[in-house]
């Protein structure tokens, strides 16, 4: 994992195209917070993609703890993984972002994606003062393939 704050990188709230497939390039393991058994949830299809893509993801969901999802171990927390993770990915209700974002710093995550309508502007701007580059409202099923589409990946 590349810690962009040990790298002295300036983090970011990533908007552009650009810096979409920057991020998208550089991140190789993805802890997908609020991961669902359902197929017909979002995120089991985007964690679906994101594993035909190439990405390692770990589910995180403590009810499902100790299970296999997809063929990966589902965690209860983010800091039950024993792999250094390159960027959280949620898709949980804008109030449990305060809580992510401060375990995601505590682990030296050094990216946080929030999903469609995800939102907590606190969370998101204790995020970028904590060091964390930062997508919001956007999934990454939706952006890999128009990036691509754009020559960009």
């Amino acid at each position: 994992m590349t810690n962009a704050r040990l790298t002295g990188v300036k983090n970011m709230l990533i908007e552009t195209d650009k810096g979409l497939a920057a991020l998208l390039t550089r991140v190789r393991h993805i802890a997908l917070v609020g991961a669902s058994q359902k197929p017909e949830r979002p995120s089991y299809q985007v964690m679906q993609f994101l594993l035909a893509e190439g990405y390692r993801v770990t589910p995180v969901n403590p009810t499902l703890a100790g299970q296999r999802l997809q063929g990966q171990l589902v965690m209860g927390g983010l800091a039950d993984i024993d792999a250094a993770v390159d960027m959280v990915d949620v898709f949980r209700e804008g109030r449990a972002l305060p809580g992510i974002v401060e375990e995601a710093v505590s682990l030296g995550v050094s990216a946080l994606w929030t999903q469609l309508e995800v939102r907590h502007s606190e969370a998101e701007l204790n995020a970028l003062a904590q060091g964390l580059d930062l997508v919001v409202d956007k999934c990454p099923q939706q952006e890999l393939p128009r990036l691509r589409a754009l020559g960009l990946m």
